[in-house]
C-alpha cells in the first residue's frame, strides 16, 4: 500500500524531560517519547494542526522540551 503526502503528518512530535543540568549549566534532557504528530491544515491554509496523543504532566510545568521531527518518506509517516 503506497501512501501519499496528504496521508502523512508533516513533522512528529517528541517530548524530553529535563532530567538535570550539566557543569556548564545546561539542561540534561532525557531520551524523547514521541507524543503527537503535526499535520497539514486542508486546502490551501498555510501551517499545520498539532494532535497530541498524550500530554506529558512535565510539560505543563515547563520542566521538558518538545521538537518537531521531519517526516520522511523513508519512516513511513506514522505516528
Amino acid at each position: 500500500m503506497t501512501t501519499t503526502k496528504a496521508d502523512r503528518p508533516m513533522f512528529r512530535v517528541t517530548f524530553s524531560r529535563i532530567t538535570g543540568k550539566d557543569q556548564g549549566g545546561n539542561d540534561i534532557l532525557a531520551r524523547p517519547k514521541e507524543i503527537g504528530a503535526v499535520w497539514a491544515r486542508k486546502g490551501d491554509k498555510a501551517g499545520g494542526i498539532i494532535s497530541l496523543d498524550i500530554i506529558p504532566i512535565e510539560l505543563t510545568q515547563r520542566q521538558g522540551v518538545l521538537f518537531l521531527i521531519p517526516v520522511t518518506t523513508e519512516d513511513g509517516g506514522a505516528s
